[in-house]
């Protein structure tokens, strides 16, 4: 007990869905299919990016990252929302919730990064056709890619030693389906001043700053393509583009509006439907969109189809 006579938590309660009790079944089967389609999808890109030597280039070599971060991003949440769902219980300890917000922040974080990085390539690509090999070289993508997993795991380690030294009592119930910032430090009853002001800095770091960074260098890559004479090669160029901006906007949209300019009352009442858009749906959509339009991958999919046809026949 504390001074104030208040329960030490030792474990928090996830309400998630249990307000939708008769429905849990159906949310269960949803989520799981969606959980294997956007595990599938993902790991698809990565083996066949890994293993179509024409897929060898800095863009597909991005494109790997962003689906292994989206798989570890998927797989520290949905596997808990489903045992909630199907035990009804929610309950998870105090460093389980900690821990699962670390990674969340973490390869959040690192996703925001890559798509800055990406977006950089492209413009490379299309505004300096000529000097793109030597500029984007190997080590240049290496680097990049370091720094964007770093960065992320680093960084969210600062809000993950502050939100350790806070002490929780009296109420334990999360109503959400994971462990995020704001209930985290909602439910706390310690000072959260420290807390509350470095998150958002670096939240505004880490989501404003990549998303102005995009925008700059899809204006002066769309600058760039509306000169090219040839409007088949415009439609051309612009369609390796049109599927990086979908995915920006609709994942730099939801984080900005969740944390960089969240208000109380759009915390409480739409959080679980903008964290379900983005720990969910986005994860599942971004390989689609990326793959969707993509010659090259359809080729690298039809290949190792046939390659697969000719094993079965051995």
């Amino acid at each position: 007990m504390t001074a104030e006579n208040e329960t030490i938590v030792t474990e928090f309660l996830l309400l998630g869905f249990q307000s939708h009790y008769n429905l849990k079944i159906f949310l269960f089967l949803l989520f799981l299919t969606i959980y294997i389609l956007t595990l599938s999808a993902n790991l698809l890109i990565i083996l066949l990016v890994s293993t179509s030597s024409h897929l060898h280039s800095p863009m597909y070599f991005f494109l790997i990252n962003l689906s292994l971060s989206e798989v570890v991003f998927t797989t520290n949440i949905i596997p808990n929302m489903l045992q909630n769902l199907l035990s009804g219980d929610g309950a998870i300890s105090v460093p389980g919730c900690l821990t699962q917000y670390y990674f969340f922040s973490s390869t959040a974080t690192t996703e925001c990064v890559l798509l800055a990085i990406m977006s950089y390539d492209r413009y490379l690509a299309i505004c300096n056709p000529l000097r793109y090999t030597t500029l984007m070289d190997p080590r240049l993508c290496a680097n990049l890619i370091i720094w964007a997993w770093l960065s992320g795991f680093i960084i969210s380690m600062f809000t993950l030693i502050l939100l350790c030294k806070l002490h929780y009592c009296g109420s334990n119930a999360i109503d959400n389906f994971f462990c995020d910032l704001t209930p985290l430090i909602e439910l706390s009853c310690s000072d959260t001043f420290v807390v509350e002001i470095e998150s958002f800095l670096f939240a505004s770091l880490l989501t404003l700053f990549p998303f102005i960074f995009i925008i700059v260098t899809y204006i002066i890559i769309i600058y760039t393509i509306l000169k090219i004479p040839s409007a088949t090669q415009r439609k051309k160029t612009f369609s390796t583009c049109s599927s990086h901006l979908a995915v920006v906007f609709t994942y730099y949209g939801t984080l900005i509006t969740m944390y960089v300019a969240p208000s109380r009352k759009q915390i409480f009442n739409v959080s679980k439907v903008l964290s379900l858009l983005y720990t969910v749906v986005t994860p599942l959509l971004n390989p689609i969109i990326y793959s969707l339009r993509n010659r090259e991958i359809h080729a690298a999919l039809r290949s190792a189809l046939r390659n697969l046809r000719t094993i079965a026949k051995l």
